[in-house]
């Protein structure tokens, strides 16, 4: 259990700029093999007994796999090349068909233009990329070129991603059978110390994500896409506008605006301990919006209260509850690109919407122009 939680210290310290590789450096020791293993299950099994999947911290566990398959396939020498081999062959990368990591390319861990596809099939393996293309390749060495279109990069990359979504899987089955069975002991303690860890590493006066912190909403600083939805909107849009974009919008702007540059997983709570904020402030935000639309949103559809609550991370639910946080996921803002696309009647872009891609940029840039006084020209 103790080897277990510090994988994932190791994984959240990681990230930090006063990271000591050496504190860890028994992680990358292959002496400890069989109690690693022994850990990966306790990890995974604890995630699962003690948190939703969708949580922030089955979501770091879930990336600590990744890393620590990252950082290891990186220490080793020349016998990474059979490693991989091995391992992409255990992982049963051998006639996969692209098809088959449906999961994996829908949840953005791996791309399909990472891959090299022959016939519907992922080639991967050296030996066979040489023997599909030996035929059609010219001037060029087809060694070589495999190091160059898959190499050791795309190998790595497809491992840990794999991996990871396994990892995902797993802590899902575990989440559905704690229903069911008795959890040992050692599990739900485990679980009790990834929440103290998680919280101790990103604790706001000496973690990562020092400028997290809720903000009074500055409206004055809202993206003509937003002061339009909020103004009300038509039938066509009025859907979208009110649960995909305003939602995220309005909760981030409010709990989370430098989302973007901490770049860190947050549940609502983590910033909104009691949800007063939530309740009492976000939601009647939201709310007012949607009666403003024609015809008014709940009036016809009174189940986009329920996806309301799902895009906030508490499943779908009347109103967010802490005991349901983590059923879903908090959606940060779409981006202007996507507003472009699905919610053109809504994008009537200013000049400062010129110079960003995300609502939520703009509205940061604003409140600071601000703030500082700048004047519009």
């Amino acid at each position: 259990a103790e080897l277990a939680v510090k994988r994932l210290e190791w994984y959240l310290r990681r990230q930090r700029k006063d990271f000591n590789h050496r504190d860890y450096a028994y992680l990358m020791n292959p002496e400890i093999e069989e109690y690693d293993v022994l850990a990966f299950y306790i990890l995974a099994q604890a995630a699962g007994a003690g948190f939703m999947k969708a949580s922030r911290e089955a979501r770091l566990v879930v990336e600590s796999a990744g890393a620590m398959v990252e950082d290891r396939l990186n220490v080793l020498g020349s016998e990474r090349e059979d490693i991989l081999a091995d391992v992409l062959y255990e992982l049963g990368s051998e006639g996969l068909r692209w098809t088959e990591l449906a999961d994996l390319l829908g949840s953005g861990k791996l791309k399909l233009t990472d891959l090299i596809l022959k016939r519907g099939r992922v080639i991967i393996d050296r030996d066979e990329f040489i023997t599909s293309f030996q035929d059609i390749i010219r001037d060029r060495s087809p060694d070589r070129l495999y190091d160059i279109l898959v190499g050791l990069e795309v190998r790595e990359t497809m491992i840990s991603r794999m991996i990871m979504q396994r990892t995902e899987e797993y802590i899902g089955r575990v989440r559905e059978m704690s229903s069911t069975v008795e959890v040992h002991p050692l599990i739900l303690e485990t679980a009790e110390r990834i929440r103290e860890t998680v919280e101790r590493i990103m604790s706001f006066t000496g973690g990562s994500v020092k400028s997290a912190r809720p903000g009074k909403l500055v409206p004055e600083a809202f993206p003509p896409c937003i002061r339009g939805t909020l103004d009300g909107v038509r039938s066509g849009n009025r859907n979208d506008a009110i649960v995909l974009l305003l939602t995220s919008f309005i909760s981030y702007a409010r709990l989370y605006p430098s989302v973007f540059r901490d770049r860190t997983p947050m549940k609502v709570s983590d910033l909104d301990p009691d949800l007063r904020i939530t309740l009492g402030e976000i939601l009647p935000v939201i709310y007012d919006a949607a009666d403003r639309c024609e015809p008014p949103l709940f009036e016809d559809d009174p189940q986009e209260k329920l996806n309301i609550t799902a895009k906030l991370g508490f499943g779908v639910h009347d109103m967010p509850e802490l005991e349901n946080e983590g059923e879903s996921k908090w959606y940060t803002p779409m981006s202007c690109e996507k507003i472009k696309i699905h919610l053109p009647d809504l994008c009537r872009p200013d000049k400062l919407c010129s110079s960003i891609s995300n609502p939520l940029t703009y509205y940061n840039r604003k409140r600071w122009k601000l703030r500082s006084g700048e004047k519009e020209e």
